[in-house]
């Protein structure tokens, strides 16, 4: 019968509030309980082992245990024991239940036989979180997590699932309850405010506010390094190369009014971009190389022309019939050159030999 009550008074405190357990057979231990929730405390394994016991706090003795009976109970309106498994049920917890508990159990001749202290702290659960973020100047953003209710509430972020870096947070910590973040920080941000009886978060996606970071030196030399909002920058253009979280040396870029220092292709990509250039150039040296080789021994192939070819060239040929023997050599005629000449090769200029005759003028004597 007292099992059946002690779960009713159980699930009656289960719906009307935070129900908290814990372990009371070590010496010291720190129990805690939910503002009008319920706490089950277990002192012991089994009550009917045990001859004799008492439960106190500093003022009053709560609960008297003898002879496998309850001897008295000071809160028994709210409370329950159950001496098969030795738990201690006390539900509508106000602040007053709060303090140091003692537990002495006696032996059978009513001397004690041990004692065992407990520490009971109830505190307020957390009801609700609620985030807030803004925007500041430079494009960082404010972030607080606020949440109503809650005693010793202890606060943590996640971003993206993940535990928010000193590299993204500019001002705050991943334990406090406002936070700064850089300007290029976005993602699924999450705030969990617990305490040793609640535990509630609330999450929001947030992006960047709109700013872009430059570095430029203007036309009269002077250098501007800064965040700007990207609506309204005028000093220079944006940055074409994305990136979020870098730290590498920028890159330049420039327009009419300002040399721009944008973010760099990171240094992994540099070497990608390297090697395939690198490997471009050795396939068109190798090119070149065959292409030269091959027309060389195309030359070296072609034949040699003649140094002494010559090409003769007959010009003003005349044909004279002989008048004296018209009887006997009518029909005879004579041949008259003139103007032989040879034509030396165009490609190649050959000195004749000391024994080379050239003929300018042929003509045959009568």
């Amino acid at each position: 019968m007292e099992a059946v009550v002690g779960l009713l008074l159980m699930l009656l405190a289960v719906c009307h509030g935070v129900e908290t357990s814990c372990d009371g057979r070590q010496d010291g231990a720190q129990c805690y309980g939910a503002l009008g929730g319920t706490v089950v405390l277990q002192l012991m394994d089994n009550a009917s082992e045990i001859f004799k016991f008492q439960w106190s706090n500093k003022t009053t003795r709560i609960l008297n245990w003898r002879s496998n009976k309850i001897v008295s109970n000071q809160i028994g309106n709210r409370s329950s024991f159950t001496p098969s498994n030795g738990t201690f049920m006390i539900n509508d917890l106000s602040r007053t239940d709060g303090g140091d508990y003692t537990l002495i159990m006696f032996d059978s001749d009513g001397k004690p036989a041990e004692q065992r202290a407990l520490q009971l702290t109830i505190q307020a659960p957390v009801s609700s979180v609620l985030l807030d973020s803004e925007c500041l100047s430079q494009g960082e953003m404010r972030v607080s997590c606020s949440s109503e209710g809650g005693d010793s509430p202890q606060y943590s972020w996640t971003l993206d699932g993940q535990t928010l870096t000193d590299a993204q947070l500019l001002s705050g910590s991943n334990e406090s309850e406002n936070i700064t973040l850089r300007q290029d920080v976005s993602g699924q941000l999450v705030c969990s405010v617990r305490n040793h009886i609640s535990s509630v978060s609330e999450e929001e996606t947030i992006s960047t506010c709109g700013f872009i970071f430059i570095d430029c030196i203007l036309s009269n030399g002077t250098h501007v390094s800064q965040w700007v909002l990207e609506a309204s920058n005028t000093l220079c253009i944006k940055p074409t190369t994305a990136s979020t979280t870098t730290t590498e040396a920028p890159a330049m870029a420039a327009n009419n009014n300002c040399v721009c220092l944008v973010p760099s292709i990171p240094e992994t990509g540099y070497s990608t971009i390297m090697a395939g250039v690198l490997s471009a150039l050795l396939i068109l040296l190798i090119v070149g190389v065959a292409v030269v080789c091959a027309h060389k021994k195309k030359q070296n192939n072609k034949p040699q022309e003649k140094e002494d070819e010559q090409e003769l060239t007959y010009a003003d040929v005349n044909i004279v019939q002989r008048h004296r023997r018209q009887m006997q050599q009518r029909a005879e005629t004579e041949v008259e050159y003139g103007q032989v000449k040879f034509s030396q090769a165009p490609r190649r200029t050959v000195e004749p030999a000391g024994d080379d005759c050239v003929y300018s003028v042929v003509r045959k004597g009568r």
